[in-house]
């Protein structure tokens, strides 16, 4: 008789929580936040340093027109257009997530997205030469519509593609890479490199080259193992990916567990935006989802670096030497977010959102104290500039990234899509209106302006500590049975007792089978 086959001692714990990185795994999560992330990061910031010499190209071109100088409320009206239409045409794009990652898949998504950049990259680069500026507000609409999607489509990439144990760093990697974004167009935009009157173009049309390097080389990996198995049904292909990932080939649990969460859904189908919002068993997690976007947005993240430059030479910072301090804010925000990468899997994304927005707003009252203060005691000012950075630190690793993972884990693959339209249709909205209000509440309240944001941080922090729960270390199922109970709605029976018999040893769950047995 022959001898059966012991466990195997090099096998991992397929509980998932000493899955280690693989060096696919890395390269996909490099790859799709460079060539996507980058790039909404990038164009947040490549407008601001050589907005001068653009402002003066507008001026040119009207008056070689028309042979009279451009009206300055018109100018005021064009250069509104520039900047907002990126985060409007962001919340298009958030529109489309769902239909795209449907039907595209997560990985084809992404690489469609990537002509929307190559476009406008191209469009920008040459509207010198064209003469024309009306192709650079168009192609900011254009570039907002791949900020969209990318914003989105990342963080679900790799969201469902990361073991459990290592979700929440990768789903990080992107928030780290738009502020490496932010940073280089920073750095890149300082009047001695390229934000300057011959430089300018070529700074905006620099943007394609991330997403040129994606469409080379992300077709080399695997699509999203839980869009192959649960939307189109191919349990082969999510195996082979899933074993790749991994690095090893006994992939059978997560298999399970996706058949397991296939099995939850079957009755939903994928839900659309109208039926997420209208349905009670998600209630918590779209008012959970919305609340966080909006305290991200509207904690007022943009004024703080709007009034940065201010706040630095009131302390004594020469105008000329601003942007390099600008500069030197970037690079802090950078470092803190990839603090938060190291940091999430051990603390949680529930400490970090608390502490993100708890700094925010703290750093905000204080702030308002300052400003209105500075200008009768001498040391305020430094007060002022302790204040910025608290803040950066806060949002940084906190009120930026977190809400993103959130998505991701709190919604199973029928709803997720949905989700991250709603998600990010709030995000693009806020951000929309924080731009085009904020030069009124500034004119109006002044620093009083930051009382608001410490409200909304404030907020936002109290619904958080009561409502939203620890989401670290955990399956997509177990995420959902939480929420399941605030919810106050069942999960079938039997699909709990499977869940029971995956996710305890094997011989307990034989002996739990005889138990249920014995009782009938």
């Amino acid at each position: 008789m022959p001898m059966e086959k012991g466990p195997d001692s090099s096998r991992p714990n397929l509980s998932g929580r000493d899955m280690k990185m693989t060096l696919s795994l890395a390269l996909v999560t490099l790859i799709s936040a460079f060539g996507s992330s980058f790039q909404y990061g990038y164009n947040v910031s490549v407008i601001n340093s050589p907005a001068p010499y653009m402002q003066d190209f507008y001026n040119k071109t009207y008056t070689d027109r028309h042979g009279v100088f451009m009206d300055k409320n018109f100018q005021t009206l064009l250069w509104s257009l520039t900047v907002s239409m990126f985060p409007l045409g962001g919340f298009f794009g958030s529109l489309m997530v769902g239909p795209l990652v449907n039907n595209c898949g997560r990985k084809g998504t992404l690489l469609i997205n990537n002509l929307f950049s190559i476009v406008a990259a191209v469009l920008m680069g040459t509207s010198e030469i064209a003469k024309t500026f009306e192709v650079i507000i168009l192609s900011r609409v254009i570039m907002g519509i791949y900020a969209g999607l990318a914003s989105n489509v990342v963080p679900m990439f790799l969201g469902e593609m990361a073991p459990k144990n290592l979700r929440g760093a990768i789903g990080v990697v992107p928030q780290l890479f738009i502020t490496i974004g932010i940073l280089i167009a920073q750095i890149l935009g300082l009047n001695s490199i390229l934000g300057n009157v011959e430089g300018w173009p070529v700074l905006l049309g620099l943007t394609g080259i991330p997403s040129v390097i994606q469409l080379l080389t992300l077709p080399f990996f695997p699509e999203s193992p839980r869009y192959l198995l649960i939307q189109k049904g191919n349990e082969d292909q999510a195996r082979q990916a899933l074993q790749r990932l991994r690095g090893w080939d006994d992939v059978d649990d997560e298999i399970e567990e996706m058949r397991l969460e296939d099995q939850s859904e079957k009755e939903e189908g994928q839900l659309s935006v109208l039926t997420l919002c209208t349905f009670r068993g998600l209630r918590w997690q779209l008012i959970s989802i919305v609340v966080m976007m909006m305290g991200q947005q509207l904690s007022g993240v943009n004024a703080v670096f709007y009034y940065a430059d201010r706040i630095f030479q009131s302390a004594g910072v020469e105008t000329n030497n601003v942007q390099y301090v600008t500069v030197s804010i970037g690079a802090i925000n950078v470092v803190m977010t990839c603090l938060a990468v190291f940091i999430v899997e051990s603390l949680g994304r529930r400490i970090l959102l608390l502490a993100g927005f708890g700094l925010c707003c703290g750093s905000c009252a204080v702030l308002t104290l300052a400003l209105n203060l500075q200008n009768t005691v001498s040391w305020m000012s430094y007060l002022s500039i302790v204040c910025v950075i608290l803040y950066i630190i806060g949002h940084a690793i906190g009120a930026s990234p977190i809400p993103f993972v959130m998505i991701t884990e709190m919604f199973l693959q029928s709803s997720r899509p949905a989700a991250f339209m709603v998600g990010g249709s709030v995000h693009w909205l806020c951000n929309f209106a924080v731009g085009l209000l904020f030069l009124y509440m500034e004119a109006g309240l002044g620093a009083y302006s930051f009382l608001i944001f410490c409200a909304i941080c404030l907020i936002t922090m109290v619904y958080i500590f009561f409502v939203v729960p620890e989401t670290k270390n955990k399956t997509f199922m177990e995420i959902n049975r939480i929420m399941a109970k605030r919810n106050k709605v069942e999960i079938q029976t039997e699909k709990e007792e499977l869940m029971d018999i995956h996710t305890i040893p094997a011989g307990q769950a034989e002996k739990k089978k005889e138990i249920s047995n014995s009782d009938l």
